[in-house]
């Protein structure tokens, strides 16, 4: 049994230590050099494929010859670059061995000293042997990469280059029948090249339809078609089924909507183009032509895709209740065929394009095809204009108000220009100008119409995760202990948030994207803007983005929960007074928002040794602007600190006298009698005369009242009546005494006046109006009489 259990733990080991054979060189001390660890996995000839792999692309960057051809080698230069990251991913964990077990066996001592084994001293050599090795990768792939870095820079200033050029180069007007020689007698090599592209296009389907080998190729191409055509519907079905029955009624479950109908449509199609990429490939990869057209069309296919997702998502014709933007149904109507018929004629066009591009036909056939492609979607853009516009006007006639679109109108405005500069283009000559114009009316579309989406999807989403009447706003509730209306402004913030990048990434996008521009290449150009030096001297890197919410929102959480315990269940256990507990706390909650920003801004990457010119900027604003903010800040940890004055002190202060409510950072809340609350800035409390009413706890009250009486009265009665009054009141101290003292003799007659203490100043009001009450009760039984005043 013993030794069944010992070869199940030997398995065991195996296999979870059988990934990892550096694992083993670090656990198993053992001399030998057939247990070491083990050699770089990568060789100086995958160095040199990967130098040779670099300048192939480099020599295709070089040969580019107009602004398309220089799409799909960056592609390439981003995936070079993903794959040298990898492989010096797999060298460091076996860099950092090799350092730890050069560390354990320590330096080679001085001879004169000490002599080591010979085991020791070969095992030495051996590691040292390998960790140079494995620097010396990574140092080459290190250099690799930074040169591929260099050549992206080097690919977008050549695109702008070539853009320029082109936007600016003028040729023969769409007028002249010159402009259209090329495409109607194209040049012999350009035959060629066609020709050349069409005997591969039937050298690849001749190696797929071989014999023995149609049956799986029909079904792969069946099932691409599948999925295109009923695997959309189904999906989009599937989705719409979970949003009605999953999401919540309301606008996210619209927004959700519209959302799954543009998922469904761009996953059906990618998996699609998966599957026809198989179908073809499968038995021998395509040619380098025919690779960099697949690379190509690929991205036209998607750019056409998502104008007919986003169409059918926005548009909604089948259900206009779902319908996101305020857009009339009969102008729904109206735009609902322009989609397809837009997006399946750029896609023909754009191909043929391509084929021109992958096959280096000349630039005359080029500009030919750019002059087709911009005069036929001028031509669908411009009657979808004009088809609108009459919807548009009917509706204004009737008084329709919902087709009074701000928003809607500027859009049409700008579209309509755009068209007749682009015309005014064609005719003039500037054909790139005109296809550049055309094209980026419909970049303009796909990037306003997916961040949209993205926004009332995210907008939606933040109203109904903070909803108090929620699952998920109770949870939050309950973890952070806020109210509703704390709720409500964080689902405010975070969504306003959340617009405000997206709009600022959709404003980026439209100007370093266009039509064929894959996502990758879309969010290296935004990252190259966003992160630009700035950012990076700041060592703010997405990954820390995440660190540092989780670090602002636990500590936040932390803070409030304390506070909380030291408010309910600690400090009413000590022998504080109120107004000490609430400094405290007061005190507490301020240093670990401090604490938590700083810790934020740690988590964040930010490196303090850079923001030595924001201390400055702060100096300089102190000095001027900010003084009294600083000044009312120090005072009121000066406040908490000392407390002259503290939470439930009666203070008098400029003519201002109520109870302190609360001690903030900047200013002090003291409630007058008539409940209405007084901002006091805290460096007036520290800098003027201050009285405290209440401080110690020992202040007492005075109720003093004076009284005029006619001269005929007898003044030892009366005095014994008000002392009578005086003790009797339950509020009215026994020491010190009650007195009457005689305060003025004239003709208008005696002035009397009777003074008590009360318990405390707050008391003084109610006692004065209980006694004054008593005292003219007891002066009426008696018949003694106040004096009247001279007429």
């Amino acid at each position: 049994m013993r030794n069944t259990l010992k070869s199940l733990f030997l398995i065991a080991f195996m296999l979870l230590t059988a990934g990892s054979p550096s694992l083993w060189a670090a656990d198993l001390p053992a001399p030998a050099a057939t247990t070491a660890a083990p050699l770089p996995v990568i060789s100086q000839s995958d160095l040199q494929a990967l130098q040779q792999r670099l300048d192939g692309l480099k020599q295709q960057i070089s040969a580019a010859n107009n602004y398309n051809q220089l799409e799909g080698p960056q592609d390439r230069v981003q995936a070079f670059i993903l794959d040298v990251d990898k492989l010096s991913a797999a060298l460091l964990p076996q860099q950092a061995q090799l350092t730890v077990q050069l560390g354990v066996l320590g330096a080679a001592p001085d001879t004169e000293i000490a002599a080591e084994q010979a085991d020791i001293v070969a095992q030495r050599a051996t590691l040292t042997e390998q960790k140079n090795k494995v620097d010396g990768t990574l140092k080459s792939l290190a250099a690799l990469k930074q040169s591929a870095a260099d050549l992206i820079t080097q690919i977008a200033g050549i695109r702008r280059t070539l853009l320029e050029s082109e936007l600016t180069l003028g040729t023969l007007s769409v007028l002249n029948p010159d402009f259209w020689a090329p495409l109607v007698n194209p040049s012999r090599d350009d035959r060629q090249r066609f020709s050349f592209f069409v005997d591969q296009v039937s050298d690849t389907w001749a190696t797929v339809w071989a014999p023995g080998r149609h049956f799986y190729t029909l079904v792969l191409l069946a099932l691409a078609l599948v999925v295109w055509t009923f695997g959309r519907r189904l999906a989009e079905r599937g989705l719409t089924w979970v949003c009605i029955h999953r999401m919540p009624e309301g606008r996210l479950r619209r927004s959700a909507l519209a959302f799954a109908s543009a998922l469904a449509t761009i996953a059906t199609t990618a998996l699609a183009l998966h599957v026809l990429y198989y179908a073809l490939t499968r038995h021998a990869p395509l040619t380098p032509v025919l690779s960099t057209f697949s690379e190509e069309f690929e991205k036209a296919v998607y750019a056409c895709v998502l104008i007919t997702g986003l169409s059918r998502a926005l548009l909604s014709i089948d259900h206009p209740s779902w319908r996101l933007p305020a857009i009339h149904d009969q102008v729904a109507q109206a735009l609902k065929r322009f989609p397809r018929i837009l997006s399946g004629t750029l896609l023909v066009l754009v191909t043929l394009v391509q084929v021109c591009n992958a096959t280096g036909m000349s630039s005359q056939i080029v500009l030919t095809g750019r002059g087709v492609t911009s005069i036929v979607v001028m031509v669908i853009v411009v009657t979808l204009l004009l088809r609108v516009g009459k919807v548009r006007k009917a509706l204004v006639a009737a008084n329709d108000t919902q087709a009074n679109s701000t928003f809607a109108g500027v859009m049409y405005t700008i579209a309509s220009i755009s068209m007749f500069v682009s015309a005014i283009a064609l005719l003039t000559g500037y054909v790139s100008l005109a296809r550049f114009i055309t094209y980026e009316v419909v970049w303009a579309y796909i990037v306003l119409s997916g961040f949209y989406l993205l926004i009332q999807v995210i907008k939606d989403g933040c109203e109904y995760a903070f909803s108090p009447k929620h699952a998920s706003g109770k949870a939050l509730k309950q973890l952070l202990g806020i109210g509703d209306r704390r709720l409500d402004q964080i689902s405010i913030l975070l969504s306003g948030f959340s617009r405000a990048a997206l709009l600022l990434l959709a404003v980026i996008a439209l100007f370093v994207g266009g039509i064929g521009t894959t996502l990758g290449q879309l969010a290296t150009n935004i990252m190259a803007i966003l992160g630009g030096a700035g950012l990076r001297k700041f060592n703010i890197v997405p990954s820390h983005l995440l660190n540092a919410v989780l670090a602002l929102l636990i500590g936040i959480w932390l803070i409030r929960a304390l506070s909380r315990w030291l408010d309910n269940e600690f400090l009413p256990k000590t022998d504080m007074d109120p107004g000490m507990c609430a400094s405290l706390s007061t005190l507490f909650s301020n240093i670990g928002y401090a604490f938590v920003i700083l810790l934020t801004l740690s988590s964040l990457g930010v490196q303090w040794t850079n923001l030595a010119w924001i201390v400055s900027a702060l100096s300089v604003g102190i000095g001027f602007g900010l003084q009294e903010i600083v000044k009312n800040f120090v005072s009121g940890l000066i406040l908490l600190t000392e407390r002259p004055v503290k939470v439930g002190d009666l203070i008098s202060i400029s003519g201002v006298e109520g109870d302190i409510r609360r001690i903030n950072v900047r200013a002090t809340e003291i409630q007058l009698s008539d409940r209405s609350i007084v901002i006091v800035p805290n460096s007036q409390l520290i800098s003027q005369n201050l009285r405290n009413v209440t401080l110690g706890g020992s202040a007492q009250g005075v109720a003093s009242l004076e009284l005029v009486f006619p001269l005929d009265i007898d003044p030892e009665a009366v005095k014994d009546l008000l002392l009578n009054t005086y003790h009797e009141n339950e509020t009215i101290l026994e020491k010190p005494a009650s007195f009457v003292r005689f305060s003025k003799l004239s003709p208008d007659g005696i002035t009397l006046t009777v003074t008590g203490y009360v318990g405390s100043p707050r008391i003084v009001g109610v006692t004065k109006s209980d006694l004054l009450f008593e005292i003219l009760k007891r002066l009426g039984a008696a018949g003694i009489a106040l004096a009247s005043p001279p007429p």
